[in-house]
């Protein structure tokens, strides 16, 4: 969700913190019975939309606040919040919201709304994690330099309280797609008079507002009664549980202390079809699993760099990962995007560089020794609450073994902790990674992540020529030009590997007994229509 989703990073963290197990002894009150208990993880920041971009707190964010448009179980754009939408060149809009709109502090939802919310996140010195998903509209380089001398985009413009242009920089065939995602959703005046605490109450338009914040513990939503929209929550509210581990997450849903479990544990992978019976959920969804390699790190930068990602990824035999831990649930990657999406093509000139190959890996290996000679250890490092250790050990191994030097898998307790020192720029190791797809977009696995200056690029990546074959995907005007020159921009990564691709998912989850849910195409929950 995310990046990054957005991303927020599709970090999938899984868990973090508490078992629901031991939520009454906190003094937690998701003993309320009427409130649906789902797992989740404490949000990295606090619940903005224009700087959450993290699993956690984006499908909190995503429940309190609605843009211009909404995405149904399939991830098809609904309307929303917009009245109409004309272009006629995917360059320039005019936007028309619907009246009667109101936040949860009663102020109606006006076109500035969504301008002042776009300008703050785009504005450099807001720090803001979604800024570069602002960066297709005119005037978003000057707000967004080092030190910018204007707060506003002129790409932006406020008509009257209802109506607002956009003006981009050339024409983007993903735009209209992406103006149901989070950032570019509204917030309301009082955001803007400390947004700090804001972030810890936030005043949203969504089909829910927030009941109670205990951090690290849980997240209790309850319904909007004055929302207007189609996406009405179904249900008395959502408590969302952080928990230590999806392991003790998969007890308490068997137990019955968890209606929903959207990830089941690589430890029950074997078993959880014969424990829950018909409470057991499949689906194939856009999230994707990487190992991301900063090119900071000593012996990772230029061709020496991109020689040994080639050799690591080479190294690792993901078809044997994939059937033994997962038990098929994961597809071997065959490019950074996810098999579910539009416009997918497994069979990319480079592809071959993600099959498992230990001859052609030594050869590569060798190759960079000669360019520099090797040394240290080689460390994968993951947070030890959301599921990955196994997995990222058995790649260790796999480097280990086939490149005959000392690799290990390396634990950070929770998922925040690992974040915060990827986002300090602090890590000095590999690091698991990944993407949940905020909109059904092969762009948006890209973008965010790859492009120079991405929102979610913590590989620190920068590559012109892949940078304008993207912008040049954006500027199509048909779905099957853009595919196209998203598959040459993908074989510029696929040689770079500025991330190592591992496999896409098949989502495993679970319910309670008594409790209708499904899983929508990014892997999360229908949350607004979950009912016991």
């Amino acid at each position: 969700m995310t990046a990054v989703r957005l991303k927020r990073i599709a970090a999938m963290a899984g868990a973090l913190v508490i078992s629901a197990g031991v939520l009454a002894a906190c003094g937690g009150s998701s003993s309320d019975s009427s409130l649906i208990r789902v797992n989740g993880s404490e949000p990295e920041t606090g619940l903005i939309t224009t700087t959450t971009n993290e699993n956690g707190g984006g499908r909190i964010v995503d429940r309190l606040f609605t843009g211009l448009y909404y995405y149904d179980a399939d991830g098809n754009p609904k309307p929303a919040m917009v009245d109409k939408l004309d272009t006629t060149d995917n360059k320039n809009y005019t936007i028309t919201i619907k009246k009667g709109w109101k936040f949860t502090d009663g102020t109606e939802v006006k076109a500035h709304n969504f301008v002042d919310a776009w300008n703050f996140g785009a504005y450099t010195p807001n720090a803001q994690k979604q800024q570069s998903f602002f960066a297709p509209i005119a005037g978003y380089d000057e707000v967004s330099s080092e030190n910018p001398t204007v707060k506003t985009m002129s790409g932006l413009k406020v008509v009257d309280d209802y109506t607002f242009t956009v003006a981009l920089k050339q024409p983007a065939i993903d735009f209209k797609l992406g103006l149901g995602f989070t950032p570019f959703k509204p917030l309301p005046d009082v955001a803007f008079k400390d947004i700090k605490a804001f972030g810890e109450n936030p005043v949203g338009n969504g089909p829910y507002k927030l009941q109670t914040w205990q951090h690290n513990v849980k997240a209790d939503i309850v319904p909007n009664p004055d929302y207007p929209g189609e996406n009405k929550a179904q249900n008395k509210g959502i408590s969302f549980v952080f928990y230590t581990s999806l392991d003790t997450g998969y007890a308490d849903l068997q137990s019955g202390n968890l209606d929903v479990l959207d990830t089941i544990p690589t430890s029950a992978l074997r078993t959880y079809k014969q424990d829950l019976g018909d409470r057991a959920i499949d689906k194939a969804t856009a999230q994707n699993q990487t190992i991301t390699i900063p090119e900071r790190l000593a012996h990772f930068g230029g061709q020496e760099g991109v020689l040994r990602r080639q050799a690591i990824s080479m190294a690792i035999d993901r078809k044997q990962i994939t059937t033994n831990i997962f038990q098929g649930s994961r597809n071997p990657s065959k490019d950074f995007t996810a098999s579910s999406l539009p416009g997918f093509d497994g069979n990319l000139p480079g592809e071959s560089n993600l099959e498992y190959n230990p001859t052609k890996a030594v050869a590569l290996w060798n190759q960079a020794n000669a360019i520099s000679p090797w040394s240290g250890k080689f460390v994968i490092s993951t947070n030890y609450d959301g599921g990955h250790k196994e997995w990222t050990d058995a790649a260790a191994n796999s480097i280990k073994n086939t490149l005959k030097i000392d690799a290990e898998g390396a634990g950070i307790p929770t998922f925040s902790q690992l974040r915060q020192q990827i986002n300090d720029k602090t890590i000095q190791t590999a690091f698991r990674a990944g993407w949940q797809g905020d909109y059904p977009s092969m762009l948006e696995f890209l973008e965010p992540i790859f492009v120079t200056g991405g929102g979610s690029n913590d590989a620190g990546y920068s590559n012109p020529t892949f940078d304008a074959k993207v912008r040049e995907a954006e500027s199509q005007t048909s779905a099957e030009a853009s595919y196209k020159v998203v598959g040459e921009a993908q074989q510029i990564l696929l040689n770079d590997l500025p991330a190592i691709p591992m496999w896409d998912y098949v989502n495993n989850a679970g319910v309670n007994t008594g409790v209708k849910a499904s899983i929508t195409w990014s892997g999360l929950p229908d949350y607004e229509n979950i009912t016991k």
